[in-house]
């Protein structure tokens, strides 16, 4: 569902893809959802609605692959991180999970709460079950040296609350800095020191 019409292969054709894409993105920040159509992202990449259309049937479309893109760049950061403290500290390796889901919110925190709410009324449902359970699988280890008895619902759980926690924290406007970091921190930590022995 939502799914570009082609996908680009030479470079032009990625680059005018790109560009796009991050058109969208720029006018969710600036402008907000309401009002967008094809002929104001297109205006605002530079190129002919002809264009875009060659790319994208429409603009759920460019809205469901920008947000696939997001989803990508999360992932890629939360791996580096797991790779990065494989074998550091177990708390330096919640840390750095942790600082990874906060920066992807707060990097780009207008687009991040637009892309939440679109996110909701696109049904990729199925999609962003999948974005979790990877989420999830990927904490898995970390939360395990935590405590050896947690197992994927627990690392389901702590990919949930520091969700939230964060996506609380951004839709109240609060800056994403040490005090947001250290109740998300208490959060999972909290949460895994009580859990039942097994």
């Amino acid at each position: 569902m939502h799914q570009p019409r082609k996908q680009a292969k030479q470079e032009r054709s990625r680059a005018t893809q790109a560009a796009i894409i991050e058109a969208t993105a720029r006018l969710l920040e600036t402008q907000g959802r309401d009002g967008l159509t094809t002929n104001t992202i297109a205006d605002r990449a530079g190129v002919s609605v002809g264009s875009l259309y060659q790319y994208f049937p429409n603009k759920e479309a460019i809205l469901a692959t920008l947000i696939r893109d997001k989803r990508q760049q999360l992932l890629l950061k939360m791996q580096h991180a797991a790779q990065e403290t494989r074998e550091a500290d177990p708390i330096a390796a919640l840390d750095a999970l942790v600082r990874a889901g906060m920066m992807h919110q707060y990097n780009r925190p207008a687009l991040a709460l637009e892309v939440e709410y679109i996110e909701q009324r696109l049904e990729l449902a199925d999609e962003t079950a999948a974005l979790a359970e990877n989420m999830a699988q990927l904490v898995l280890e970390t939360v395990r040296r935590l405590q050896p008895s947690a197992g994927l619902q627990e690392a389901r759980d702590v990919v949930a609350m520091t969700k939230g926690l964060i996506n609380a924290a951004a839709l109240a406007g609060e800056p994403g800095g040490e005090a947001l970091f250290a109740r998300a921190r208490r959060a999972v930590l909290g949460y895994l020191s009580q859990m039942p022995e097994k």
